[in-house]
Formats: C-alpha cells, structure tokens, sequence
C-alpha cells in the first residue's frame, strides 16, 4: 500500500528562511516524483513512531545538511492532487523555520538540481503547483 494513494498521507512541509527576508527553495530534479524543474520548498512523510518535530528536522538535515533554530507550526492543509492517473490525499503539517544560511548546502544533489535563496516577492518560475498555496494560506505569518 501507498502512502497518498491507498490510504491518507500525512507530512511536514517546511519554508526555511534565514531571519532577514530570505527563503530556501530547491529546483525539484529528474529524480523527483514529480513536477521536474520546478521550485518547491522542503518537506517529508512523518514515518510510523516518529514524531512530527522529529520528522522536521529530520527532513531539514537530509534535504539541506543543516540544524533546525527554531521553527513555527503555521497550520495544516488537505492536498489533493492526482499523481500518474491516480488520485492523491496528504494532510500536510505545514511551518516556517530558521535555519543559519551558511550552513545550508544542497544534501541531495541526485533530487534538487539546485538551491538558492530568494525574497517573497521574488520568487522564480515556474513554482510546484502546491507552493502557491501555501504562500496564500500563509501570507500574514511568513
């Protein structure tokens, strides 16, 4: 059985930022699931017995091979989608999360094709479908 598919998922999604007005975004690569080439910010599926903060952390040291500072839950949301012709369903626990810009480095070169530091009202194109969302949800807390 497939998390998402079979059975309802459920993940942290994560906006990094380094306290100055900048945030971490990844180009998604040809190893990715989906949506190639597109910026997307981090995240992961929580595993069984692991928890949510660890999970965060978790996700933030594999993805960028840095510490987590302090981080902020902003809230969750229902993700539908369809993914290969199926429909999909994850509940994502969604934060914000400081980080220490010069440590951040790119932990998964085989995934993201790169990574780079952007404002919010300058963010690149084209976005992961999800990430505009998320933004909109979370305008007033960013």
């Amino acid at each position: 059985m497939k998390k998402g598919e079979d059975y309802t998922g459920i993940s942290v999604v994560f906006l990094c930022r380094d306290g100055e007005g900048n945030y971490l975004l990844q180009k998604r690569g040809k190893n990715c699931r989906d949506e190639i080439g597109n910026w997307d910010c981090g995240g992961g599926a929580i595993e069984f017995d692991e928890t949510v903060e660890n999970t965060l952390k978790n996700e933030i040291a594999e993805e960028f091979d840095t510490k987590v500072l302090d981080f902020e839950f902003l809230g969750f949301r229902n993700v539908h989608r369809v993914h290969n012709g199926k429909k999909t369903h994850w509940v994502t626990l969604d934060f914000k999360v400081l980080v220490d810009k010069s440590k951040v480095k790119n932990n998964e070169p085989n995934k993201f094709e790169e990574i780079a530091w952007f404002r919010l009202d300058n963010f690149p194109k084209p976005l992961h479908s999800q990430l505009p969302k998320f933004l909109e949800k979370y305008k007033g807390k960013l």
